[in-house]
């Protein structure tokens, strides 16, 4: 039996079947609020699918439902329904994402993917485990916990997903029961949109209640299988926070909410460390080092109560290490393995629990730049008036001393408060806690050099600037001049400098996102492959070492997919000193939301970085693969173009998705697009609503449109062959492909063919079904699979059962869609229904934004 079989089988029993079962409970639910709709919901998901495949409409399907099964008359008691069975499946849903998490270990034990256990095993075998020892020494890999939170449960709501875990564990069938019967009456969504700072701690239940002990027992076993004894690299794993932090184009993220936050971040650790201290501290009972451990666990009870208490990383670190030695000296070492651990978690983690970056717009630091400029009389109104060199020359060399209350624009305000105050979070947090800023939007030295200004004129210069500026290129016009801009500053005497008190580490993001809304799927892609390289390449010419920053998203649109595989292809011309990268959405909770999930998806992290350094076989691309890559991207990006530049391109988004409904559904504190222009603008609106809307739609188009045109067109020039051993033999471009293909499979057309009748929309319609079937028939003539998906045969029988969950919500949601159009009495009910439904198919996709 192969690993893939054995996998399925292991899915049909663990997670299918399971799943099953307890879905017949929930659906037999007793409470009010679900009296006899779970006994409707089969009916309505077979009236729905059977409806659909016969070209029937959305509107059409739910009213046979209403009149035939469901005997319901009045539109107002056909609302009340709807709305019931969008909560019902939102609950479905929670139930097979706490089936599925439960029975992830029992699955992986059939997995393909090598463990970090078993590829010390292999290298080993090939001679090869101390050169893997010594790179595993001085890697580093950093989870950066976004802004963007995509699945946002209430923490009740999270409690009760942790106790079903557990139940289902245990095949606890009684106590499922009760659980799900009270998941039935909690409700699922926030009343009010959050703020950041709720977003943060919605993120740090996961820092204290997964991630910490899950970090320091991915160590503690790295530290058991490595032959040396002297290993100590305690930033392997990192972990980065963007809530409270990234205030690109949200307003609510001021100054307070940073300090706020920065915080909490610092006093939830120490409440971690105090439970360990405690536990501690029943243990190491001896005269001479019982003294040492409640000495600190008493300081650490004030420290995580009180934000001004901010106790010196060493002065925890110190009582530990001194009991360790007297331990060792006195007592046996009894509990010494116990005492490690701790220390372990101190080294790793220190003071910050996670480093809070600081994000910000390009556009914005330009406007606090010229207000300080004019105030300084450098400049009657605009930069403009200013040559290159002497626009460098003040920003690398003139000393300014910023009076911030000369400044009455809030933003400028916010962002002189922001910037003098982070040297207030180093000295709480240490300089971990908050060492980054990065800028959105970088297309040009001045993307970097207006921050370095802005923390010199800040009381911030050479050796107290300890703080890497990371620009963000995300558009393809910063991508393209990306090496210039790097290479010109490095030949910034000034800035050079500073690099080299950075230890000569360059840290450059790029947006994936942003990228393919800009680009289209493929374009975006290779374009970021290409600059990784070149910027690499002149990084090394500077002896800098360069290290990316991946703002990854949850779906194939937005960089997601499979992160290990991505990793894996990197070519051996991109430096591979460390994998940075974003995690988002529902990401945090579907691959990192349990100490297994965790834990495995770090390790292959590991060993997707740690393969590309040592691996036998070196990943490139040759010039004839890179020259059909390039024809592909340049095609394919053709047809994208063309696609953003259709006069119906924005109105179809605008009237016929769920866009709108984004803005008002209590998702998240940052608002759907940049600025306050009532107009939409394609270059203004979030990737997470654009990709998401999409996605609502099941037409995922930012996943792959002009892939199929693109290959079509080779295909026409005698090029299958070619096409066809790119998929076979070159890692990154299969990656690629694969990802598309699971856009592809998530895709349902017919959801959406009333459209198609729609004089105003329905040529635009089908120009993107055009294009769907095309790059379905491609993706399989290339790949030589009978279906989409062939090769992730667990994968896709997941997202099938989520299909088959979210189907009668998804109906719903075009149903009221269809009724909003014909201009209803109760069009303000239907708008609900709409706005309600985003939730519960967001939550089943996992990776839909």
């Amino acid at each position: 039996m192969t690993n893939s079989t054995a996998r399925v089988e292991a899915f049909e029993k663990w997670v299918k079947n399971k799943f099953n079962i307890y879905n017949s409970l929930f659906l037999n639910q007793r409470a009010d609020s679900f009296k006899h709709v779970g006994m409707l919901i089969p009916l309505l998901y077979e009236s729905s699918k059977l409806g659909l495949e016969a070209g029937q409409y959305p509107i059409e399907i739910l009213d046979t439902f209403f009149e035939n099964q469901a005997g319901i008359q009045s539109e107002t008691a056909k609302i009340n329904f709807m709305f019931k069975v969008i909560q019902f499946v939102e609950r479905q849903v929670v139930l097979f994402d706490s089936v599925e998490d439960a029975s992830f270990e029992q699955i992986q034990r059939h997995a393909s993917e090598l463990s970090l256990k078993e590829y010390f095993a292999l290298h080993n075998t090939k001679n090869k485990g101390p050169e893997f020892e010594e790179q595993l020494k001085i890697f580093k890999a950093r989870l950066v916990l976004t802004a963007h939170p995509t699945q946002f449960y209430p923490r009740s709501v999270l409690d009760i997903i942790s106790s079903l875990r557990k139940l289902i564990s245990k095949n606890n069938i009684n106590d499922i029961d009760l659980v799900l019967q009270q998941l039935g009456m909690t409700s699922l969504l926030n009343s009010k949109k959050p703020t950041p700072y709720e977003e943060a701690q919605n993120l740090i239940y996961y820092l204290k209640y997964v991630y910490y002990d899950a970090i320091g027992e991915l160590y503690s076993n790295i530290k058991k299988n490595i032959a040396s004894k002297e290993f100590d690299n305690p930033e392997l794993i990192q972990l980065g926070f963007w809530p409270g932090g990234d205030r690109d184009g949200n307003p609510y993220v001021t100054h307070k909410a940073t300090m706020l936050v920065a915080d909490d971040l610092r006093m939830s650790l120490m409440k971690c460390y105090y439970w360990d201290v405690k536990r501690l501290s029943l243990m190491l009972t001896f005269k001479d080092v019982s003294e040492l451990i409640l000495n600190l666990k008493q300081k650490l009870y004030q420290a995580m109560y009180e934000s001004e208490r901010a106790i010196p990383f060493t002065e925890i670190l110190e009582p530990l290490t001194k009991a360790r030695a007297r331990i060792i000296k006195c007592y046996n070492s009894l509990y010494i393995d116990e005492l490690d651990k701790v220390i372990d978690k101190v080294k790793i983690f220190k003071t910050h629990f996670a480093t809070l970056d600081i994000r910000q717009n390009h556009d914005v630091h330009k406007k606090t730049i010229e207000a300080i400029l004019r105030s300084e009389k450098l400049i009657e109104s605009s930069l403009d008036e200013l040559e290159e060199p002497e626009l460098v020359n003040i920003l690398t060399s003139k000393n300014i001393l910023i009076d911030v209350t000369k400044f009455k624009d809030p933003l400028i305000k916010d962002t002189l408060q922001t910037i003098s105050g982070l040297k207030l979070i180093q000295t709480k947090n240490g300089e971990a806690g908050c060492n980054r800023y990065i800028i959105s939007n970088a297309e040009d030295i001045y993307a970097v050099l207006f921050v370095y200004a802005l923390f010199r004129w800040c009381g911030l210069r050479d050796s107290q600037l300890t703080f890497d500026i990371i620009p963000l290129f995300e558009s393809m016009d910063g991508m393209t001049h990306s090496a210039y801009i790097i290479e010109t500053l490095f030949n910034n005497n000034e800035y050079r400098k500073h690099v080299a008190l950075r230890n000569n580490t360059q840290t450059v993001m790029l947006g994936f996102s942003d990228g393919t809304k800009d680009g289209g799927y493929l374009q975006a892609n290779w374009s970021i492959f290409k600059t990784k390289e070149s910027i690499s390449a002149v990084c090394a010419q500077h002896h800098i070492k360069a290290v990316f920053f991946d703002g990854r998203g949850g779906p194939p649109a937005r960089g997601g997919g499979k992160t290990h595989r991505f990793y894996a292809s990197q070519s051996k011309e991109i430096a591979k000193h460390e994998i940075q990268l974003t995690i988002q959405g529902q990401t945090i909770t579907s691959r990192y939301g349990t100490k297994a999930h965790f834990t495995h998806n770090c390790e292959q992290l590991l060993t997707a970085g740690l393969s590309n350094i040592i691996s036998d076989k070196e990943n490139h691309i040759n010039v004839d693969d890179r020259r059909m890559l390039e024809e592909l991207a340049v095609l394919s990006h053709q047809k994208y173009t063309r696609l953003k530049q259709h006069e119906m391109f924005l109105p179809y988004l605008e009237n016929k998705s769920t866009l709108k409904y984004y803005a008002e559904a209590n998702i998240g504190s940052r608002p759907v697009k940049r600025g306050n222009d009532k107009k939409l603008e394609l270059k203004d609106l979030r990737a997470i609503p654009f990709v998401g809307s999409w996605s609502q739609m099941k037409q995922n188009v930012p996943g792959y449109f002009g892939v199929g045109t693109a290959l079509k067109e080779l295909e026409k020039q005698g090029k299958l062959d070619e096409l066809k051993h790119l998929f076979r033999d070159v890692p990154y471009f299969k990656t690629l492909m694969l990802n598309s293909m699971m856009s592809l499979f998530k895709c349902d057309f017919n959801l959406t063919r009333y459209i198609s009748k729609d004089d105003n929309y329905k040529e635009f319609w089908h120009i993107l079904l055009d294009e769907y079937q095309l790059s379905k028939d491609m993706l399989l003539l290339i790949s030589g699979f009978d279906h989409l998906m062939q090769e992730e045969a667990v994968s896709k029988e997941s997202i099938e059962i989520r299909k088959r969950i979210v189907l009668p919500l998804l109906v719903i949601q075009q149903y009221a869609m269809q009724k909003i159009e014909q201009g209803v009495v109760l069009k303000p009910s239907y708008e609900k229904i709409v706005k309600r439904s985003l939730y519960g198919n967001i939550n089943a996709s996992r990776n839909s934004v």
